[in-house]
């Protein structure tokens, strides 16, 4: 009888009835088979190579075929290999219960734990999230029982994530902590890793748009005002993930953030990751093909921009902070007193007014511009990105007239004299009529 999937093996009815480890086995491959699978965690390692502590698996697409990434997580470093399906099955079959003496399978509604006796014994739980726990045999041949396996309401179950909590570097970054074994995220990090989340979800959305997630592609990212580098190792990570090239650079003011990034990058390594001191209004020119930049203060912003532009990054990412240029320069309309009489009214105007003017001049430089939400206002007040991802074709001379008259109307219409970032591009010559 044909087995109508590769991933399923034909099981004749005269072959004795499977072990815990090949029952498991079977279970891995269905779920694979019905795209329930979430993760695979292999630890309590007892191979030849001492330096190994944990094997992590996840299911991802690559050059359009489904895959197996395996996450070596050694002491002192991490290597990701990737295998097709029959081949990556293999392997995990070889290594359990040989070199990896215990296996922990996330599927979507169930967790499964396959542990090994002392003697070599396989023992299999199955728990399903939000019900019961089926185990495998109560005999543990000298071993104490594992217990159960935890199970989670369909209440709690986490949302799926672009991004996994089982990369080492979370760890060092203040991300994650070791419970019972495996990576869990620090409690007082939940905001953040769903900020983190967010970002990279518009980010791959960006990478696809521009033609940049073809396998292999060598993708040059310079990420301004880096920080702590949670983005730009998040970036690095996802980029590695879909099978790209990453050369990812954080640029920081402050030299202990540059130090922790580089030093949790050679740790780790991260080939294609580095960060450096340096400020976005000094940088002098360097070919990208992205340019971020998240809550660089001020006409920062209109520097971070222009070096985007510049460099011919096809996505430029901006998360703009603190407008003060426009603010001082503003008259109010007359229809608009009413309204713009209350402070914080007067500061939420300038802010649209800033980001719509530099969607213009983006769009104008031949780009698609969007300002959306990045993370919604319960999160954090600094929630608006300017996303601009470069078109096939510029601006056709019409439409360049129709938005420098947009542009200048605008400043007209609020008494404004000048905003940085057209300021550098008049310099250039970059904004003459066609």
């Amino acid at each position: 009888m044909s087995s109508g999937s590769p991933l399923f093996a034909p099981s004749p009815a005269d072959t004795p009835a499977p072990d815990e480890r090949q029952r498991f086995l079977r279970l891995l491959r269905t779920a694979l088979a019905e795209r329930r699978f979430q993760r695979l965690l292999l630890n309590r390692h007892e191979g030849e190579d001492a330096s190994i502590e944990r094997l992590t698996v996840r299911d991802i697409e690559l050059r359009g075929e489904r895959a197996l990434s395996f996450l070596w997580r050694h002491k002192t470093k991490d290597i990701t290999k990737n295998h097709g399906l029959d081949e990556g099955l293999a392997l995990i079959a070889d290594l359990l219960g040989r070199d990896f003496m215990q296996a922990h399978l996330d599927t979507v509604g169930e967790e499964l734990q396959l542990r090994f006796s002392r003697k070599g014994k396989p023992l299999l739980q199955v728990g399903r999230k939000g019900g019961a726990t089926a185990s495998g045999s109560a005999e543990t041949d000298g071993d104490e029982p594992s217990g159960g396996v935890a199970a989670a309401s369909g209440h709690d179950r986490e949302k799926p994530r672009a991004l996994s909590l089982d990369s080492p570097f979370w760890r060092e970054l203040g991300v994650t902590h070791e419970v019972k074994g495996r990576a869990a995220l620090v409690p007082a990090m939940a905001r953040k890793w769903k900020q983190i989340n967010k970002f990279i979800e518009i980010f791959g959305a960006a990478v696809r748009k521009a033609g940049l997630d073809a396998p292999g592609t060598p993708v040059r990212l310079a990420d301004f005002g880096s920080g702590k580098g949670y983005l730009t190792f998040a970036m690095h990570d996802w980029l590695r993930a879909q099978g790209l090239a990453p050369a990812v650079q954080g640029v920081e003011l402050k030299q202990d953030m540059v130090a922790l990034g580089n030093a949790a990058a050679a740790r780790h390594a991260l080939a294609g990751l580095s960060f450096e001191h340096g400020d976005v209004r000094e940088r002098g020119d360097q070919p990208l093909d992205v340019m971020v930049a998240l809550h660089a203060c001020d006409i920062a912003t209109d520097y971070a921009m222009h070096f985007g532009l510049r460099s011919g990054a096809r996505v430029i990412m901006c998360a703009p902070c603190c407008h003060k240029e426009i603010r001082p320069q503003m008259t109010t309309p007359a229809a608009l007193r009413p309204l713009l009489q209350h402070g914080i009214h007067l500061g939420q105007e300038a802010e649209m007014v800033t980001d719509s003017l530099r969607a213009l001049l983006l769009e104008l430089m031949g780009y698609d511009t969007q300002v959306i939400e990045f993370i919604a206002l319960e999160h954090t007040s600094k929630n608006k990105m300017v996303l601009a991802v470069k078109r096939a074709q510029d601006p056709t001379p019409a439409r360049r007239a129709e938005l420098l008259a947009q542009l200048d109307e605008i400043k007209r219409f609020y008494g404004l004299r000048s905003q940085a970032l057209e300021t550098l591009l008049r310099v250039e010559g970059k904004l003459e009529a066609a």
